[in-house]
């Protein structure tokens, strides 16, 4: 049968409770298919109501591709040869053992009412069909996916439909919420739209115990790789709308390969720990031309074990702080010997040989120093673990305040901040994380609003935005927020460039090789927990004006620092 064939074609997801609703017509037949999964174990639930089952013309097919080295095709259907399967079929179930290279995983199918399990004539292809008898227009299936063969029964298609629909119904519940229906803007149906499928999307694919791939477990990307310095842009805003509980997960992965960054730092003639940047579960640096060399993913540790602590502050902090505090010191620790000493300057600097978040500068690294935004980064984190430290009962590190104190300062040029000191040029691609120095980073004593905000308007008149990424968007809308200049906050959030698309179901689209991209909708929360709850101490809903058309109503949404 052809794809062509197959009409009446009508897919929901009911976001309340996660199942997957698909009708469609074959022949003149109807077909009703139900999915969901369960929310804590790698099951899923099947549910097929047909007319067809009956006929013996329709059934569930099972297909086991083998593993690709493609950048975003993670499924190799072309070379059987390399894999193996094997399935052992009983009355009402079935496990299929799969086994590539050193790797084997099993997988168990459980069925009710008669059906046949049977290979198909392609090699890893298996199909399901009922054998008639009472009830063979319903065909309930269970597929449990573990490392090891599973003996007993896993939970009922019922059990998994009604554990998904209680998990969801907790997760919208206890959750922050932001709403913008009295609003008059006219935008604001399409920016809850995207706030809400973000919250969805962000949590079936960046809250796993590591931190996940950009394009989190839709397909692959920088063949399957996780981005370190992406991890804030994912994740923060778990935090910050209710589910501390889903950032912890991926943050004690931190923790595991806590031995590994010790060893990178010690064999680079560093203090304390030096995360990686391209990485897997092992934590050890992929091979690339930049991971070396960038900075800002070693201050995520602390930013984000800094919203943890506030987000159980009302529990009392005191055991967040226990649970971190190696974490956050030692990530310190190498943040206080990594700058050089400037005798001639008097001054900590960073670089050379550093790449900066703004990647274009990669080529000049022999040449960066002190870029804006790391220096204020470092700064904030580094007084941020000084202040742990009181927390816990402990003095100030001397050393991190000789740093805090003789830190570089960033450099101006023509009344606005200047990405990096040195070399003396002007780029204006890639990511404009210069205003990432206030607006991501709260303020810090190395920068003055006056000068951030005729940066911010000098950004917003001169970048390539073809050239930007999908989380470039809500961190300029941050620092217009910070800077209190809502309106520019508001037009970067929804600006018509190609790598701010957002599709139907949520995804932020890119471009071909990446038809989603989840940091812009992490990015999008952390933005929005910004412009609606603000920071400590700041005006109510800062980042949407005060002109009559927005009304915001929020509720559990944490501010910032």
């Amino acid at each position: 049968m052809l794809a062509t064939e197959i009409t009446g074609i009508h897919q929901t997801l009911d976001l309340w409770s996660g199942t997957l609703d698909s009708r469609f017509i074959v022949d003149g037949q109807p077909v009703h298919v139900r999915t969901a999964c369960d929310p804590q174990h790698a099951t899923l639930a099947v549910e097929i109501d047909s007319p067809l089952l009956t006929a013996g013309r329709a059934g569930l097919s099972l297909a086991f591709p083998g593993a690709s080295d493609d950048w975003k095709m993670a499924a190799d259907w072309e070379h059987p040869d390399r894999y193996q399967t094997t399935a052992t079929a009983k009355k009402n179930h079935c496990t299929i053992q799969s086994t590539l290279d050193a790797t084997t995983y099993s997988t168990r199918l459980d069925w009710s009412g008669p059906a046949s399990f049977q290979p198909d004539d392609a090699a890893h292809r298996y199909t399901l069909s009922p054998t008639g008898g009472k009830g063979a227009d319903h065909l309930a299936v269970v597929c449990v996916f573990s490392p090891q063969p599973l003996d007993s029964a896993p939970p009922t298609a019922q059990d998994i439909f009604t554990a998904s629909a209680a998990h969801w119904k907790s997760f919208w519940r206890t959750g922050g919420v932001v709403d913008l229906s009295g609003s008059t803007d006219p935008r604001w149906s399409e920016l809850e739209r995207r706030i809400v499928l973000s919250q969805y999307l962000t949590a079936i694919n960046c809250a796993g115990n590591t931190p996940p791939q950009e394009t989190g477990l839709t397909t692959n990307s920088w063949y399957g790789k996780f981005h370190l310095e992406m991890h804030w842009w994912h994740a923060a805003q778990f935090a910050l709308w209710g589910h501390p509980e889903l950032l912890e997960k991926s943050m004690a992965w931190y923790q595991a390969i806590l031995p590994q960054a010790r060893a990178l730092a010690r064999a680079q003639g560093y203090a304390g720990v030096r995360w990686p940047k391209m990485t897997d579960p092992s934590g050890a640096n992929s091979p690339s031309k930049v991971a070396a060399f960038l900075l800002w993913q070693q201050p995520h540790p602390i930013y984000l074990a800094e919203l943890l602590r506030r987000a159980h502050a009302q529990e009392g902090d005191l055991a967040t702080l226990d649970k971190y505090r190696d974490l956050v010191f030692q990530t310190a620790d190498f943040m206080a010997s990594f700058p050089a000493w400037d005798a001639a300057g008097k001054r900590y600097v960073l670089g050379p040989q550093i790449i900066p978040a703004q990647e274009s500068w990669g080529k000049y690294r022999d040449q960066t120093l002190n870029p804006t935004y790391e220096l204020a980064y470092w700064h904030w984190a580094l007084e941020t673990a000084q202040q742990w430290r009181t927390r816990l009962g402990l003095k100030r590190d001397p050393h991190w305040d000789d740093v805090l104190t003789h830190l570089a300062k960033p450099t101006v040029r023509d009344g606005r901040y200047a990405a990096v000191e040195a070399p003396a040029l002007e780029i204006t691609s890639d990511h404009p994380a210069v205003l990432a120095a206030l607006g991501m980073v709260p303020a810090t004593p190395l920068i003055d609003f006056a000068t951030m905000r005729a940066t911010l308007h000098a950004v917003v008149q001169q970048w390539d935005w073809p050239s930007t990424w999908g989380w470039d968007y809500p961190m300029i809308a941050m620092t217009a927020t910070r800077l209190g200049e809502p309106d520019p906050a508001l037009s970067a959030l929804l600006m018509d460039t190609p790598k701010n698309t957002w599709l139907p179901n949520g995804h932020n689209y890119q471009e071909p090789r990446l038809p989603l991209y989840l940091p812009g909708n992490g990015a999008l929360l952390t933005a929005i927990a910004l412009m609606t709850a603000g920071w400590d101490h700041s005006p109510q809903t800062p980042g949407f004006p005060q002109n009559g058309q927005w009304k915001v109503r929020v509720e559990g949404v944490l501010p910032l620092p």
